[in-house]
């Protein structure tokens, strides 16, 4: 990086808490008629970003986020639709990061595509990206992720990703998928779940790894400023303990996508109660859905 550049502090003041009364974009009665944005971008501040693709291109309608350092920013996600042509994510990362370099200048500028996890909705987009200059896209499967955070070898680890300045902490949270991440950003606070945590269907591929999982983020958030806790989906109404359909294109109720630290106590919690033949267990932010 060019020695005049201005560095940007990330981490002198402790993280606030940002208002997110987000009205996000959430389907509309026809998908044909549909007039929203491709993309919605939330400016959560100067420099860290939430995305959320359309769900009339996408029924899942994920969240992604986009956050700078000082030498590369880092894409977390890249959606459910791999066609730039309907799910325009390079252009409109291209375009958030330029302009993000116009207000701060700087020569070199990386872009660093991790995952929370390998389904396909938080991957499609990634061959928009493969071509792309100054940019590193890391697998989302396990041997590719683990292999890159250090989990192969201690998979209870916090591993850091330095974007400059600003340096993320990163946990395995295996349970819902075999090579699920969750980032910690300390500049913000904010603990970013993927589909682990958020207000829908948490779907368990493997109980007693989630279980662990949870454990891990209990006592992980205790010794940090959690401002607040960020899945990848909103799938909850405003009615507790009601889900909306799978596949719904239209969700005009939905509660905020933030949750609290105290939701992770909250499944612990809920954990206990599951029974042997796995019943899926509704509570009033989130579904417990293990599978057999």
């Amino acid at each position: 990086m060019d020695t005049g550049t201005h560095l940007i502090d990330f981490s002198s003041a402790p993280p606030q808490a940002r208002p997110l009364d987000v009205r996000w974009i959430h389907g509309s009665p026809s998908a044909k008629h549909n007039t929203d944005p491709d993309v919605q971008v939330h400016a959560y501040d100067e420099h860290t970003f939430i995305l959320r693709q359309n769900m009339a291109v996408h029924y899942e309608a994920p969240f992604l986020f986009l956050l700078c350092g000082n030498e590369r920013a880092v894409l977390i996600d890249t959606g459910a639709t791999g066609s730039a042509e309907f799910f325009p994510l390079r252009r409109v990362v291209d375009g958030l990061l330029a302009d993000w370099l116009a207000r701060h200048p700087r020569d070199g500028y990386q872009l660093l595509v991790l995952h929370t996890h390998g389904h396909g909705d938080h991957v499609a987009g990634d061959d928009q990206f493969t071509d792309r200059p100054d940019t590193t896209v890391v697998g989302a499967d396990r041997a590719g992720a683990w292999r890159y955070f250090g989990f192969d070898a201690d998979p209870d680890a916090v591993a850091r990703v330095d974007l400059g300045g600003r340096v993320l902490e990163c946990l395995a949270t295996p349970g819902h998928h075999e090579a699920a991440v969750t980032y910690y950003d300390p500049a913000t606070g904010l603990l970013l779940t993927g589909d682990s945590v958020y207000p829908g269907r948490l779907y368990i591929e493997d109980v007693p790894a989630f279980a662990r999982s949870i454990d891990r983020l209990i006592e992980f958030a205790d010794r940090r400023p959690v401002t607040h806790v960020l899945g990848c989906h909103i799938e909850m109404t405003t009615e507790p303990g009601v889900d909306y359909p799978v596949r719904t294109t239209y969700q005009p109720d939905e509660p905020p996508l933030q949750l609290t630290p105290a939701h992770l106590r909250r499944i612990r919690d809920a954990l206990t109660e599951l029974g042997a033949d796995l019943t899926w267990r509704a509570h009033a932010d989130f579904v417990l859905c293990p599978r057999a």
